[in-house]
């Protein structure tokens, strides 16, 4: 999926929305998904929040978190005062959040029924890709207050060449068949850069919301060889892999870590599209 916010190769952006059995092949372990995940920046989730409408008088911000997951992100804007409702398609993902104090309701975005709800702000993380552009625009769009805001965003995972190779080059020895295999080993953040215009096209063609905006927030994270390894079986390359084909695959990436000195250093870049809900809309 070189187009699309992702960490290990998925489908494409046309075809992503439709691929629910990988969409919901993440709950296979969400206890490692919940641990191994980063999660997002400050500035990011500062930035959304102040930004938010709010009741006129308690300032309490209610957050609707499209594929919650886990609640990597719900989590960090409850952090911040906000009121948070996940919707996310996989029960396993929404009982691992509402165990750590998440109201979440089981359905994909599409399928929700608001029942008459509204919010200040609509957020995907990681998540959007899994959502019909068209279809997830328009009803963010509904249930926004004016002023409100819809922020997508999401991580480019893109490690080292040396860690990124070995792994593209075992994952091609154990799925040759898949077309996933044919992906080049690392994709420039300028794949990742056209996905997040697409995405704001689709916005801006609701007419709903003012001009989005492009953000983007550059930091690193060290990886030990465990923690990389706790991390790569929770993408959705790896999530449907018979265990056979996974060990290899570890393996080889294990290999690469170890000639590194048993670690390495991410450059992760994290993209949004931000978009304010036009007033008269």
């Amino acid at each position: 999926m070189p187009t699309l916010p992702r960490e290990q190769p998925e489908p494409s952006p046309a075809q992503a929305h439709e691929a629910r059995r990988m969409a919901e092949s993440f709950g296979v372990d969400a206890q490692r998904y919940d641990q191994a995940r980063p999660g997002y920046p400050d500035a990011l989730v500062s930035r959304i929040v102040p930004g938010s409408p709010g009741p006129d008088v308690l300032d309490v911000r209610h957050v609707l978190d499209v594929g919650c997951g886990t609640g990597i992100a719900a989590r960090q804007f409850q952090s911040t005062g906000c009121t948070v409702l996940g919707v996310e398609p996989d029960a396993r993902m929404a009982d691992f959040a509402r165990a750590r104090g998440l109201q979440v309701e089981v359905t994909s975005f599409e399928d929700w029924q608001p029942a008459g709800r509204t919010f200040d702000a609509v957020v995907a993380a990681q998540s959007w890709h899994w959502v019909d552009p068209v279809a997830g625009a328009a009803k963010a769009a509904r249930v926004l207050r004016p002023g409100g805001q819809l922020t997508i965003f999401g991580h480019a995972y893109e490690p080292p060449a040396e860690v990124a190779e070995p792994f593209a080059a075992a994952y091609r020895r154990a799925v040759p068949d898949s077309p996933l295999s044919g992906q080049p080993a690392r994709r420039p953040l300028a794949l990742y850069q056209a996905a997040y215009v697409k995405i704001a096209d689709k916005i801006r063609e609701t007419g709903q919301f003012h001009d989005p905006e492009q953000w983007r927030f550059d930091w690193e994270q060290s990886y030990t060889r465990e923690q990389w390894l706790d991390l790569l079986p929770t993408t959705g390359g790896l999530t449907q892999l018979r265990p056979d084909q996974l060990a290899g695959i570890l393996d080889a990436v294990g290999d690469a870590i170890d000639s590194l000195g048993g670690r390495f250093t991410m450059n992760y870049t994290t993209l949004a599209v931000n978009a304010v809900r036009a007033m008269g809309a």
